[in-house]
Formats: C-alpha cells, structure tokens, sequence
C-alpha cells in the first residue's frame, strides 16, 4: 500500500508523513528525512533541525516520516515494515537519499541501502559533512579529516560487503573481501595516526599562544552557544571584525580571535582577547567534539564564556542544556559565564523581556544574563560595559596576587 499523499495523513497508527513541495524534476540532490521517536525528551517531531542540516550540506528535503518504537531494531533500526514505508516513500517523493537523525550502526545502514536501493546516512554523517565544507582553516581541516577517519573505520564491514568472504586456499587466512578489509583498516588507522600527530602540533602551539596572552595579563573570552544562535554576528560587532556570518547551521569553524579595548567615561580602559568558536548542536558526534579539542580547548581556558541564546528560538531552554552538557565534556563547567539573550529584535512585542539584565538559575547558580540583538546593535553598550567591569575586576585580581607573592 502506497503512503497517501494528504499533508496531514499517518500512513499508520504510529508514523507520521510530511510532504513538502517540490517539482516534477527534483534536484540532483534530494533527501527523506526519518526520525524515531524511542519516547526521550525533546524529540524533534517535525525534523526541522535535520532539515536545516540536509539543506546546510546541499540536500534538498523532499518529505519527512517521524515513527515511535519503544528501542532500535537491532537489524533495520525502524523494522522491517517500517523499512518497505519508506521505500515507497522516497519513490513516491524521487528521494536520492535518506537520512536518519539518529546515529545508526554500519550494521543497520547496510541492511537499510541493501532494503531501500538508497544511500543511507545518519546524523553524523550529516554533521561530518557540514564540518568539512565549512573547515577553512589548517587546523580545522586535520580536526575534520580526524573525525571522519574515525567515523569511516567503523563503517569498512558495509564498504566491502560485496566482496568474497569464504576463505581461500592454501596458505591464505580469507578472500579477497576480508583481505580488502584489514588494508582499508591499516591504512585508515595510519592515516588516523599521522592526523593525530599533526594536530598535536597545532594544540602546542595554541597552548604557546595562550601563555603568552597569560602572561600578558589579558582578559580573555570566549563566545560559545547552540549553532545559528548569531555569535559570529555578536562576534563582528564587538571587535568589528569580518568573520563569516550566516543564517545558517555550522556557519564557521575555525577559532577567531582578537583583541578588543573598552574604556569608560572616566577614561579607565581594559584590553581583552575574545575568540569566536565552533557552535554546539544536539547529539554532536563524540568523535568531532574530541577532534575539535585543540579548538575547543579555547573555551576550557578562557576566564569568561559569553554563553550566546537565540532568545526567538522556542527551543532555545533545551538548546542551553546541550551547550552545558558540550561544556562539561570539554572541561569548561566551571568556567564563569555570562547569558546573552540575542536576537530580541526577532521576538513579538508580547514576548519581549521586561528588563535588559536580570539573572537566570543555570545548574543551581544564579548567572548575569543581558538581553540584545547582535544584529542591530541593541543594547550592546550594556554588554561592553559588563566586560570592561569583568576584565578591571580580573586585573586587580592578579594585581592582588603577583603582590601578595612579592618577596618581603
């Protein structure tokens, strides 16, 4: 039975469709969005952020089919009935492609291309891909290139399913298909190898750079937060910058950092060092989070993370959380943080906060939170002088402490 194609009909008890519109020719490019609700919170039931990613990496979405089990099917990930309905589905739509949005195992991908005819990627896949049109910098590309190199050498089972595997003759441990294997295996893992040492390179000398800004006494910071939520945009504003910036998902990659002087009307200043990083997303591949360690490493040390929100997001409570949890796995948990609310400029008149700066409870502690819109400049006066206060009160901090270990 073919699934009907009314924008708001189920074609079971337990799916939902959603068909966009599209042409008679879809693009080279087309993609059926799947995802699977196994009952965890903040299930993204309408695939609008998958559908952000597809679009980010040059897919076209062309439907969308949302089903609920109570755990993975161990050989498909949806079963197998599930697996024909989105066969006929991605016909029916002239789908080049399907994409879940959740990881799945090499084991299931192989079982749904053999099922569907179909490419079939996952999540990270997805995210890999975004990260390796949008790394511009050396760093960022050996960071990428790790991450996909690891991601590939779990996934060589699926490449060379089509070979041999009966043994061979005498003297032989396998066919060719198993011989093919542990070459792809050795030359991944010493490519994985020569990556790693490469970027061990690179994070010395960051950690050289950020020495020096340590001994220097500069105040630094860092902006981080959920993609897309406008941190290059705040990021321009500030130091008057040129870093790309877009409406969309992984706009930029690599680590910007400049140096940004603010002074009061009494003419009291403070230079500070305040870098641009990767944005975080939900369920970001453990894979990328430790190939982009070096980058994010810039977090871990700085002495204030600008905490950037997407305020009109209606999501963005959930978005905080996936940025705390990202934190706490890079060792920046205990890194003091400042709220910016952004992109107020965006929300409806009855949505809009009654006051500017205010606190707000983020893991039990009370933490400053300043409303703005990085990107018509509202209220960023407010935000620079939080700044020059947090960097004057770090000077005669370490003031106090090179003083006090003076010799007598």
């Amino acid at each position: 039975m073919r699934p009907k194609s009314k924008p708001d009909v189920a074609p079971s008890a337990s799916s939902n469709t959603h068909h966009l519109s599209h042409s008679d020719e879809p693009s080279a490019a087309t993609a059926l969005l799947v995802g699977v609700d196994f009952g965890l919170p903040h299930f993204d039931t309408e695939l609008d952020e998958l559908a952000q990613l597809a679009t980010t990496a040059g897919l076209t979405p062309v439907a969308r089919l949302t089903c609920k089990r109570k755990a993975p099917d161990a050989a498909m990930f949806v079963g197998t009935g599930k697996a024909e309905e989105i066969k006929e589905l991605a016909v029916l739509h002239g789908a080049t492609e399907v994409l879940f949005d959740q990881a799945i195992s090499p084991a299931q991908q192989r079982n749904l291309e053999r099922t569907l005819g179909l490419p079939v990627n996952d999540r990270t896949m997805l995210i890999l891909q975004i990260f390796a049109q949008r790394a511009r910098s050396h760093e960022g590309k050996l960071q990428v290139e790790l991450a996909r190199l690891q991601y590939l050498s779990t996934r060589l089972v699926r490449r060379w399913s089509h070979l041999e595997r009966q043994s061979g003759g005498i003297g032989m441990r396998g066919g060719p298909g198993e011989t093919q294997i542990e070459l792809d295996r050795r030359m991944i893992g010493d490519s994985i190898k020569r990556t790693k040492e490469r970027l061990d390179k690179v994070k010395k000398q960051r950690q050289t750079q950020r020495r020096q800004r340590q001994r220097n006494q500069v105040f630094n910071v860092s902006l981080v937060g959920y993609t897309n939520a406008g941190k290059s945009t705040l990021f321009n504003a500030l130091v008057k910058a040129r870093a790309y910036a877009a409406d969309q998902l992984f706009a930029t990659l690599d680590t910007t950092t400049r140096q940004l002087y603010l002074n009061n009307d009494q003419g009291q200043g403070s230079q500070i060092s305040i870098s641009d990083t990767v944005g975080f997303i939900r369920d970001l591949p453990h894979g990328l989070v430790d190939a982009f360690a070096a980058t994010l490493q810039e977090a871990a040390s700085a002495d204030l993370l600008l905490h950037v929100v997407d305020a009109s997001h209606p999501g963005h409570p959930e978005q905080i959380a996936e940025v705390q949890s990202v934190l706490a796995d890079i060792g920046a948990a205990d890194v003091p943080q400042l709220l910016i609310y952004n992109k107020v400029d965006a929300l409806e008149p009855g949505q809009q906060p009654r006051l500017l700066q205010d606190v707000y409870m983020l893991d039990d502690l009370a933490v400053p939170r300043i409303f703005l819109s990085a990107q018509t400049g509202f209220n960023l006066d407010s935000l620079r002088q939080r700044l020059l206060t947090q960097a004057q009160q770090h000077g005669d901090l370490l003031s106090h402490l090179m003083t006090s270990h003076e010799p007598a």
